[in-house]
Order: structure tokens, then C-alpha cells, then sequence
């Protein structure tokens, strides 16, 4: 399997793994304002490109994250869909952190 330096995607930290990765600016773009909210209740979001020009979204959880402020799996597989319709890009899954519970 390929590792994310080879198949040339971001880590959602706004700088591309590799020259040229494609769409890497309009996907941190798309996620931007998620990635604030989310940051504001503890949460780190990041995310990376399959092959398939698919996305896989990591919510991870910081020391003082909000337990209860995430939304359950379903709608935020809804609205990062929705984030991601401008793009190209079509959301592959989401991992959120074990203690969710979602």
C-alpha cells in the first residue's frame, strides 16, 4: 500500500505532502471553517486523499476536548459531504476519537 507521501495528499495541515498535490488548497479550504469549530470544543481535524480521489476526515480528540459537543457519526458524515460537493473529492469515512461514542 502506498503511503501518503507517494500518492501525493495533505494531512490538512494546509502544506502538501508532496509537489503538486492536486486539490489540496480547495480541500483545506472546504474544511477550513470546520476545523475552527471544531478546534474551538478541543477537537483536531485533519485529513488525507485515497487514490480514489476519496477523503478520509480524523477527528481527534486534545486534552480538553468536549465530550459532548460532537455530533453523531451520521451527521457528520452529512456535513462533511456537503463540505466536500465544490471539490471533486467524495467522503471515503470519518474516524472520530473512541470515547465519541457516536
Amino acid at each position: 500500500m502506498a503511503s501518503d507521501s507517494e500518492r501525493g495528499v495533505s494531512a490538512g495541515d494546509g502544506a502538501p505532502v508532496q509537489e503538486g498535490a492536486a486539490g489540496s488548497a480547495g480541500l483545506d479550504a472546504a474544511f477550513r471553517r470546520f476545523r475552527d469549530m471544531l478546534a474551538s470544543d478541543g477537537y483536531v481535524l485533519s485529513w488525507s486523499v485515497t487514490g480514489q480521489d476519496r477523503v478520509i476526515v480524523r477527528i481527534e480528540a486534545g486534552p480538553d476536548a468536549c465530550a459532548d459537543c460532537l455530533v453523531p457519526l451520521p451527521v457528520m458524515e452529512a456535513i462533511m459531504s456537503d463540505a466536500l460537493a465544490p471539490t471533486g473529492y467524495a467522503l471515503d469515512h470519518i474516524v472520530l476519537p473512541a470515547q465519541a461514542g457516536h
